[in-house]
Order: structure tokens, then sequence, then C-alpha cells
């Protein structure tokens, strides 16, 4: 799918963190419905670009361009409304709070969120759990949950922050399955993954990060034929 048909354009982003200057003009594009990766090294800037685009770090500069409209200046409860969700590797879940008090606290975006029933069919993990606190979950639980709290809120386009990370190989199976029922319901999803077999069994293409800029895009279908550059890239 060609950048003029892309649900989201990035070019020229730049990011800093204080004085430290982290995004040096990453540019990919991801069209609807696809299942994007960024993969990279730690510090590669992949976390940053997510809090970037979601308006997290607030000194940047560039284009983020989502359905053809530059999103770059707007606060994160403001791209939220548009419909985009994110997902931080740290999970965010509220100790204090139910998984259902969880599950309902983010104010619907847009129509169309999956309703209770849906999120219980998609993670039957956390089905006969409403009661229990959030951070009795195991860790795959509370993956769960963090998702499924963004899909109540009609989010169609979400940015995912290492959902597999410390997970157990059946829960990285579970969450993989679960993103495929997302991308056959027409979601948009940008995922930052370390695990490239997860990655490669859902992804449509990945894009290769090295100090704050894109150097390589690799469709799935490919990774076979550029393994051993990927692996020079993520120092395996």
């Amino acid at each position: 799918m060609g950048e003029p048909y892309s649900r989201l354009s990035v070019s020229d982003l730049h990011g800093w963190y204080g004085e430290s200057h982290v995004l040096h003009g990453v540019k990919f594009h991801v069209g609807k419905g696809e299942i994007v990766t960024l993969l990279g090294r730690n510090g590669a800037g992949k976390t940053t670009t997510l809090r970037t685009i979601m308006g997290v770090v607030r000194k940047r500069r560039g284009n983020v361009l989502y359905g053809g409209a530059d999103i770059l200046a707007l606060a994160p409860h403001k791209v939220s409304r548009l419909g985009i969700g994110y997902v931080p590797e740290e999970r965010g879940i509220f100790s204090s709070l139910s998984v259902i008090e969880n599950l309902m606290l983010p104010p619907v975006s847009l129509p169309g969120g999956m309703s209770i029933e849906e999120i219980y069919e998609l993670f039957p993990n956390l089905r006969g759990r409403n009661r229990t606190s959030g951070t009795r979950l195991s860790g795959g639980e509370q993956q769960m949950l963090a998702i499924a709290r963004i899909l109540r809120t009609g989010a169609d386009f979400i940015l995912l922050d290492e959902p597999t990370e410390g997970l157990a190989p059946v829960i990285v199976d579970q969450i993989a399955e679960a993103l495929k029922v997302l991308k056959a319901r027409g979601l948009t999803i940008v995922l930052v993954e370390q695990n490239l077999q997860f990655a490669a069994s859902i992804a449509d293409r990945h894009y290769v990060m090295e100090q704050g800029v894109v150097v390589d895009e690799i469709a799935n279908d490919a990774l076979d034929a550029n393994m051993e550059r990927l692996n020079t890239y993520l120092g395996v």
C-alpha cells in the first residue's frame, strides 16, 4: 500500500527528552488495516516514536498525518478522540480499581467500540474476573486488560508497545491470535516488539530503527530472505 493511501504518514519526525535529541527524522507510513512493526535494538527510538505520535513527548517537530490531517500539535487527549489508542509497555493498570472498573475508565472516543462481551470473547482469561483487583491479574492478563480497555473506547488505530515483554509463550500466542482477530475486524496496529517470531506471525511489514531514524523496511513475506541483514541490525 503506497503512501498516498496511508492511514498514518510520518515524515521528518524529531523528538526530544529535555535537551536529549532522540528522534532524528523518522519516516514511515501505515495503511488502513495493516499491522506494522517497529524493530530495533534498545534505545533505537521505537517507544519514543509512539509517544511522540501520541503527543506524550511534547518537544517535537515534523509531520504526523492521520487521515490526511496533521496531528503533531495535538495534546494526547485530543489524539485519543480521533480514535488512536496507546497501550504503553508499562500497561497502566490501576491497582485500586477492579477489572471492570479499569475497563470502563477511558471515555468512548468513537462509536463502534467492542462490548464487554466481545472483549471477553477476545480475551477469555478476563471473563469472570470483573471484581478482581487489576494488579492481582498475571502479567499476561494485565496486558490483555490494557489492550481491552482501549478497544472499548472505539479506537481503531492502536499503538502497541512491547505487548509480549516478559510473558509466557502460551500467553504470547493468545495475544497474537487476538491481534489477528482485530486485524480481521479492520483495525490498524503499529507494534513495537523485540520478539521477532511474534512480530513475524502477525505483521504485514517491518520498519527497522537505529539511532532515532528508520533505516530499512522489510515486507513480512521477505523476512526469511533478509534475515541475515535483520540480525545485523538487531545484534542477534
